[in-house]
């Protein structure tokens, strides 16, 4: 049974004089691990945690670090949730997050869709 479905789009150009203009977001939007990949790619992470806050139903709260995106050897990207994400999984009955990430023409975006 489908629990929610988000999905976010990010203009990149505009991303990164965001993260110029105000350099702390970097580290309260993006773990160690995903602070130093190339700006498409964080613009395309922020997409994957804005929609699955959406999916989640935006409840306030959530920790932007509590929710990874990490990159399996086959190339599939997949969400790794901890602390306060974690917690509104559980509460949800999420058994299978569901992620989906593009970047093209200065636009990054991401489909999540979390299933029981």
């Amino acid at each position: 049974m489908i629990l929610g479905v988000g999905i976010d789009v990010v203009d990149v150009d505009r991303f990164g004089e965001t993260l110029d203009r105000t350099p702390p977001l970097r580290e309260r939007l993006f773990t160690s691990a995903e602070r130093n990949r190339p700006l498409a790619s964080l613009a395309a992470r922020f997409a994957a945690k804005e929609a699955l806050a959406k999916a989640m139903g935006a409840p306030a709260g959530l920790h932007w670090i509590d929710a990874e995106v990490l990159t399996e050897d086959s190339g599939r990207p997949r969400l790794e949730m901890t602390g306060t994400v974690a917690a509104r999984a559980k509460a949800m009955g999420v058994e299978t997050v569901h992620l989906s990430m593009s970047h093209d023409a200065g636009i990054a975006s991401a489909v999540v869709v979390l299933e029981a």
